[in-house]
């Protein structure tokens, strides 16, 4: 595959690496100095990841606690700055532990310079993690 050229083009070159459960290639989409944001974050749960090395370390479990399928209704949005997205989408699976159902939507605001992601603010739906069997993230 020919490396992504557009933010957009990036965005979902990394979704297929989450689906193979690739996250070191995820991980190497990233910038150096690569900011990941939760602004709705629960008590206790990062709020911001600062870093390649602290995304990857962060990351570095997420097979083993959500077993992704699919990512659909992905949607992908221009905004008037080039390198930045916005994406409406949903991740369905199963988590590990308790093998039950994972159906979770997300918005993300994505920027990419250079051919990395320099910023992701990640707006998921905390209230998924209230629910029973619901502990996946943020497990290191």
């Amino acid at each position: 595959m020919t490396a992504p050229t557009t933010a957009a083009e990036l965005y979902r070159h990394g979704l297929r690496l989450l689906l193979e459960k690739d996250i070191p290639s995820w991980v190497e989409l990233w910038d150096e100095d690569g900011v990941l944001e939760f602004p709705f974050a629960p008590p206790g749960w990062p709020e911001r990841l600062e870093g390649r090395d602290a995304i990857a370390d962060y990351m570095r479990h997420y097979p083993d606690h959500v077993d992704l399928h699919d990512f659909p209704d992905v949607r992908i949005h221009q905004t008037t700055a080039s390198e930045t997205i916005v994406v409406e989408m949903r991740g369905v699976g199963r988590l590990v532990a308790t093998d039950s159902p994972f159906d979770m939507t997300y918005i993300a605001v994505v920027t990419v310079a250079n051919g990395l992601i320099t910023s992701y603010r990640d707006y998921w739906n905390p209230l998924a993690v209230s629910q029973p069997g619901a502990d996946f993230v943020g497990v290191n």
